[in-house]
């Protein structure tokens, strides 16, 4: 039984792989659009900024620009 399901879920990915229903991640922010501070809870808010404090170019970055901005240029995507 585990097999047929495995064989299942394989067989289906290939299908998704071969039709193109995956897309990139520039094409999906495209539609998604970038995260705002609005779209984030105060926890989440406050974990970006203490590691942004950690780097001096970041944490300068955070007072002029936003926590935002400054996290996902020296870091990255935000990851939540």
């Amino acid at each position: 039984m585990k097999t047929l399901v495995l064989l299942v879920l394989a067989s289906l990915a290939a299908v998704c792989l071969s039709l193109g229903v995956f897309v990139a991640q520039a094409q999906a922010d495209a539609v998604v659009g970038p995260k705002t501070a609005a779209d984030l809870t105060l926890v989440q808010l406050e974990s970006l900024n203490e590691v942004c404090e950690q780097n001096l170019a970041c944490e300068h970055m955070m007072d002029t620009a936003g926590i935002i901005a400054a996290y996902t240029t020296h870091y990255g995507p935000i990851p939540y």
